[in-house]
């Protein structure tokens, strides 16, 4: 399993960009990771903290205190969706 190396919000997209070790990078919408950890449409992200011991997920923490919880596999192993 491929280590997540860095992850960071990019607001001016509203989603997060998530790079892992072998090169691969994602871009990963916010609204995404909304539904699938039931976060309310008003919160704001005011921090990402990388999972300090194994790499391979992270936290969101929001202005209205609630916490999206994303793993290596929501990011990497899902197939992303065609729009429209």
């Amino acid at each position: 399993m491929v280590k997540i190396t860095h992850v960071r919000y990019l607001a001016w997209e509203d989603a997060f960009d998530v790079e892992f070790a072998d090169g691969l990078s994602f871009l990963e919408p916010h609204e995404t990771i909304r539904a699938a950890n039931g976060i309310s449409v008003k919160a704001v992200p005011v921090e990402v903290i990388l999972e300090h011991e194994t790499h391979l997920g992270f936290e969101v923490r929001y202005d209205t205190g609630e916490v999206a919880e994303i793993s290596w596999a929501f990011i990497r192993e899902l197939a992303p969706k065609k729009k429209g």
